[in-house]
């Protein structure tokens, strides 16, 4: 018997913004696409910097995962992309705040660009369960 492949769809975190799922569920693993600081209601980017994106897409990261029946404390790996990795050290006292014990395993890299000009986007792998 193949794992059955779910799309995670939840009205608190923002839609895609292209032609692929917030998030996949298959068998006991989520995958979930890279988020932004961006607000649900509105569809834009939260305003105040990297600390406030940072905070906006770990939370809307937290409603995909609830939606597939995970939490933060199921993350085993995340990939945090910059636009400067001058501003890890802002992004990494907010990813704390978080991931508070046994955080996920991770990798942190700075990119040209971002969708939106955001600042930052994480995507992360959950187990179910």
């Amino acid at each position: 018997m193949t794992a059955k492949r779910k799309v995670l769809k939840t009205d608190k975190a923002p839609a895609a913004i292209g032609p692929y799922s917030a998030g996949i569920s298959t068998g006991d693993m989520l995958f979930i696409s890279g988020t932004l600081g961006m607000n649900a209601q509105t569809g834009q980017l939260v305003e105040g910097g990297i600390e406030s994106e940072t905070r906006q897409a770990l939370q809307n990261l937290e409603h995909i995962l609830i939606a597939g029946g995970s939490s933060l404390a199921q993350v085993v790996k995340t990939t945090v992309f910059l636009q400067d990795l001058g501003e890890f050290s802002k992004m990494n006292a907010v990813y704390a705040e978080f991931f508070t014990e046994e955080p996920p395993a991770r990798s942190t890299v700075q990119v040209a660009a971002l969708p939106k000009n955001a600042a930052v986007e994480i995507e992360a792998i959950a187990m179910v369960g």
